[in-house]
């Protein structure tokens, strides 16, 4: 366990894996095989860790499916997250100041979005925090949604580690086309679904910059990290990474930014890379 095998690449001195639409599988699953080649990777003494545009108060699910509490990049980089002891360690916010002229900004190129803000308190059920709110004319994009419904002028009200916002309709990509020349760079864009959701987060803040620092946390050279994703939002991580890993079911942007596309998330594409270390 844990040599060098025969294709060449040497052994990952972290893996960082997003995940929707690549660790679990379509039906929201930690397969068998994944969840065996992830543990046999830490056992190697390797670090594992997801990097997921998900809020804290998503990760236990992911917890559960793998049997084990990985150190965790949330929300797109802004947030690092303990799940082993429930600790957000750091978060990186946008001020109300920003929130609102995003807002402003949002409502004119993008007319009839409604706009929403992720909060984080000090661990991921914070009750003194709401942590996820949204206008009235917010429609989720997800099932399930476990949001406060308040105003437009609350939703900006308090520094947020992002804003979404949301036109069902058209096209996510299209929405960052119209918003982009606007923000000019002060702000960082992403998407994570191209149906009409787009993440709005701090400058310079990305899976890539939240893996760096928590590279740093942990003692690890970040320039060792091998890294998994499917979406624009993984780009930036997929790229930086030694050796980035794009899934079959991945966004064009996210195959053209990796050195490499595995078989889809339904398929165990994060096993079969991490089986050329750590075969069963």
């Amino acid at each position: 366990m844990g040599a060098v095998p025969d294709n060449g690449y040497a052994k990952p001195l972290l893996i960082a894996s997003d995940v929707d639409g690549t660790l679990i599988d379509d039906d929201e699953m930690v397969s068998a095989r994944t969840r065996a080649a992830v543990h046999a990777a830490v056992a190697d003494g390797v670090p594992f860790v997801l990097a997921t545009g998900r809020p804290p108060r998503w990760i236990a699910p992911v917890v559960d499916g793998l049997s084990m509490a990985p150190m965790t990049v949330c929300a797109n980089g802004a947030v690092l997250y303990d799940s082993a002891t429930d600790r957000v360690l750091r978060a990186e916010t946008l001020s109300a100041d920003v929130l609102a002229w995003i807002a402003e900004l949002a409502k004119s190129a993008l007319p009839g979005c409604g706009l929403a803000a992720e909060r984080v308190g000090a661990s991921a059920h914070d009750a003194a925090t709401p942590q996820f709110v949204s206008s009235p004319d917010y429609e989720h994009a997800w099932l399930n949604p476990d949001d406060t419904e308040v105003s437009d002028a609350e939703v900006i009200a308090y520094p947020a580690v992002k804003m979404l916002i949301r036109l069902p309709g058209i096209a996510s990509s299209h929405m960052v086309e119209r918003l982009a020349p606007l923000v000019d760079g002060q702000v960082d864009l992403t998407y994570s679904t191209n149906n009409g959701l787009i993440e709005v987060a701090a400058p310079g803040v990305t899976k890539a910059s939240g893996l760096i620092a928590l590279a740093e946390l942990l003692g690890v050279d970040a320039t060792g990290i091998v890294a998994f994703g499917d979406m624009p939002n993984d780009v930036p991580m997929l790229s930086m990474a030694r050796h980035g890993v794009a899934m079959g079911n991945a966004h064009p942007d996210a195959i053209a930014a990796a050195d490499e596309v595995t078989a889809s998330n339904s398929n165990d594409g994060v096993a079969r890379v991490l089986e050329r270390w750590w075969a069963n």
